[in-house]
Formats: structure tokens, sequence, C-alpha cells
């Protein structure tokens, strides 16, 4: 069963850490995934520039509007992810346990599944 691990990162930490300790944490998170990989976990993983040089798109009526920053205020920001396959959402929450990531963010756990999945009939 596929489950996504959504690293959320609060805004700033990437400049409060530095290059050094930057490249550390990003060192930390490819032997992460290494294993996953190993363990035949892991079918994706990336992570995401800031959101510096983000856009957002919306098509309203018929008409595309890009947005770019500032976004709406928020104290996190989605930093990169890893698709795994595992079976169960108590194995999922193991992994997330064990990533790096969860000393310095937060890491939402959620079951990949189609938009219709729990909408109401």
């Amino acid at each position: 069963m596929p489950y996504m691990l959504l690293i959320m990162e609060p805004h700033g930490q990437r400049a409060e850490r530095g290059l050094a300790g930057g490249q550390q944490a990003y060192a930390r998170m490819v032997e992460f995934g290494d294993s996953l990989k190993a363990r035949g976990l892991l079918r994706a993983t990336e992570s995401l520039a800031s959101t510096d040089q983000a856009v957002r798109l919306q098509v309203r009526d018929g008409q595309s509007r890009l947005v770019d920053g500032p976004f709406a205020e928020t104290k996190e920001m989605v930093g990169g992810f890893f698709l795994i396959d595992c079976a169960t959402r108590d194995e999922a929450v193991a992994i997330a346990q064990a990533c790096p990531a969860a000393e310095w963010a937060t890491i939402e756990v959620r079951e990949v599944a189609p938009c219709s999945h729990g909408a109401e009939s």
C-alpha cells in the first residue's frame, strides 16, 4: 500500500541552518532514502526548493492565473517527500519516526488514494 511522507519544514529554517548544516542534513536524508530503497520500500523521493521561487496556478471560469509569492501566511512549507510502499499505516508511521527530518520538521503520513476516496455518496 503506498504512503506519502510529506516533510513539512518551518519557513526560514534552511537559512538558519546554513550551507554546512544543510549539506549535513541532506546527506542524512539521502542515507535514509538509500536504506528504504535497499529494503524495497521506496518508490520515489525528492527534495523541493524553497517557496521563494515557487509559483501557484489557478484556473477559474476558463481563465488561468499565475500567482507568485508571497503566499498565504503559513508556518511550514513542503520541503520534500518520500513515496513508500508498506503493508500498514503503522508501518508507514514507524518509517516516518526513523526519518532524520522528524528531528527538525513535521512528517505528515498520508495514504495514497484517489481524490474520490472518502467522498460522501
